[in-house]
């Protein structure tokens, strides 16, 4: 590539390319559990190859593979940026699909299938980004450092937890990352197009609840059914509902946001919030600590109370919260019931006035001039908490133009999960521009 040059964010041939990979990546069957990454990393680290990135690879078990490469940037004084992504996607239920969720299928303008969103379309985007600068002889400002990591969805342990862990030096002149869970547009009104950059997101506690009793038939009283004790202790959980909303930077950064961009310095807060549409349902559970039941098994034949049972939860609490949060469900579980920690991720939070954030506002308006960037809180987690302990700035960021009336949120994990294609190409121009600039 050559030191200095500027590629054009417009249209080019290499637009189909994005289209292309996101489809193949899309038909690569990375489940977790029940898939495995190595295929879809070996697709990446040939298309990486073939523009001269060469690529660690990390396989703690047997398919479950990430990999990191380097691009060299024109100005190696500058502190290099981390673009990562993961391989691996949410189970898909066939029967509750339109289409083949491993079908990568174009229909309507979108490409269908699970990853779509979440995240294999914007892997697709950072490579075909990549393969322009190659193409139109570009190098980034600064050295780009890309990452295709395993596990996320399962917690990271084998994929950025493990690579982190072993080869942290891979990473050690990065000071900042871009990832997941960010970039998507909403329209305000006709001068101001939101795009939504995270700038923290929230801690997660994934928990199993077992209940043990005396086992019985089901025609006698039971005073010590374990069925009962957990129902008992999960109705006090979902009884416990929200709490006033906690303030964080990354909140009154968003609300501030609004505030000026509407011009309307007395809205209450919940009236800002409202006209963020579709994205409401996100923005608010970015204010709470939130607790929600998501599994439970106990019993094997209607007519025996069974002597075991359990449940999950999935808890998400603000930063500073941990502790406090974690205590208060401890307690209204009680003392009855044994609590295993399946996974337990922090809360992250970046610098919110990062000139990354200036550069990014500056690369959206390149393509759309009605661009205006809000930081917010995520609620989802990301290996953004793995690297965020090798002190790396962490914001999430795949920028994506979205019809208005587009569910976007709904398809995260969602059944027919798909995403524009024009949405697919704007990201490549936007990202483009953003690495050769910043």
């Amino acid at each position: 590539m050559t030191a200095g040059t500027t590629p054009g964010t417009g249209p080019s041939g290499d637009d189909n390319d994005v289209v292309a990979l996101a489809q193949q990546l899309i038909r690569i069957n990375t489940s977790n559990p029940g898939g495995q990454e190595r295929p879809a990393a070996e697709l990446i680290a040939d298309i990486l190859t073939d523009i001269g990135v060469h690529c660690q690879w990390f396989e703690p078990e047997p398919g479950r593979a990430s990999i990191v490469g380097r691009v060299a940037g024109a100005d190696p004084t500058l502190p290099a940026l981390l673009l990562h992504a993961h391989l691996d996607v949410v189970p898909a239920v066939e029967s509750d699909w339109t289409r083949d969720p491993f079908g990568g299928e174009l229909h309507d303008g979108y490409i269908w299938g699970r990853g779509a969103v979440d995240m294999k379309g914007p892997v697709a985007m950072t490579l075909a980004a990549l393969q322009r600068l190659s193409r139109d002889g570009c190098s980034p400002r600064r050295d780009v450092v890309v990452a295709f990591f395993a596990d996320e969805e399962a917690g990271g342990t084998l994929g950025a937890g493990h690579v982190t862990r072993v080869s942290p030096h891979l990473f050690a002149d990065c000071a900042e990352a871009i990832g997941e869970v960010g970039g998507f547009s909403h329209t305000l009104s006709a001068a101001h197009r939101a795009y939504f950059v995270s700038t923290a997101e929230k801690g997660v506690w994934w928990a199993r609840l077992h209940a043990t009793g005396t086992a019985g038939h089901g025609s006698m009283i039971n005073a010590d059914n374990a069925i009962t004790t957990l129902t008992r202790a999960l109705v006090r959980l979902a009884d416990h509902g929200l709490q006033a909303p906690v303030p964080t930077g990354a909140t009154r950064a968003l609300i501030e946001r609004l505030r000026e961009i509407l011009s309307d310095p007395q809205a209450g807060d919940d009236v800002l919030l409202a006209r963020l549409g579709h994205f409401d349902r996100m923005t608010r559970a970015g204010r709470h600590n939130t607790v929600n039941l998501t599994q439970i098994d106990g019993g094997y034949k209607t007519n025996v109370v069974p002597s075991a049972a359990s449940a999950t939860i999935d808890a998400r609490f603000l930063p500073g919260h941990a502790t406090s949060f974690r205590r208060e469900l401890t307690d209204l579980i009680g003392s009855a019931i044994t609590v295993e920690t399946l996974y337990d991720g922090p809360a992250v939070e970046a610098v919110a006035d990062a000139p990354l954030l200036d550069a990014i506002a500056a690369a959206l308006q390149s393509a759309d001039p009605t661009a205006t960037v809000l930081p917010y809180m995520s609620t989802a987690f990301t290996d953004a908490k793995w690297l965020h302990r090798l002190g790396i700035q962490c914001y999430g960021f795949t920028p994506l133009l979205l019809p208005d009336d587009l569910d976007f949120t709904a398809l995260f994990h969602g059944a027919d999960e798909r995403v524009p294609v024009d949405a697919l190409r704007f990201g490549v121009d936007v990202l483009t521009r953003l690495l050769t600039t910043y």
